[in-house]
């Protein structure tokens, strides 16, 4: 069994859903050595999500930022931890409810992805920044 991991920054993108496919596969050239395997994606940050979903229309990425809009509004009296901005709590909300990592077959040196899937960085707050993604690969290599 063979262990790669790399640790990347993001740069830093508007509030919305991000397909990040692509710079996740390149980022570890060693995928291409996994016959058989795991791809392990985790966000290092606690107000960005990650999760797999739709990558060919843009407007589904569109729609899941106005429902998680509507589902978790910002300026909610109720909030106590407001003192990094109207979105910074709403952000803490939404990433929980997406989730920190995604983890993804890997089959023949690729990611084993449906036709209409792609990795999504979900960027909640109004300037985030760069983010912090650790990519971990493992499985059996081609012998």
């Amino acid at each position: 069994m063979k262990i790669f991991q790399i640790t990347i920054s993001l740069r830093a993108r508007k509030r919305g859903f991000h397909l990040i496919t692509e710079e996740v596969f390149s980022a570890l050239p060693e995928i291409k050595k996994i016959k058989v395997g795991v791809c392990q994606v985790f966000i290092q940050h606690t107000s960005a999500a990650l999760t797999i979903n739709e990558n060919a229309d843009p407007t589904v990425r569109k729609d899941f930022e106005m429902f998680f809009n509507k589902a978790v509004q910002e300026n909610d009296p109720d909030y106590e931890h407001d003192y990094e901005g109207a979105d910074d709590m709403p952000a803490h909300l939404k990433s929980s409810l997406l989730g920190s990592s995604v983890s993804l077959p890997v089959s023949n040196g690729k990611l084993a992805l449906g036709i209409w899937q792609g990795i999504y960085l979900c960027e909640h707050r109004d300037e985030g920044g760069k983010r912090n993604i650790v990519i971990t690969v493992w499985g059996d290599d081609f012998h």
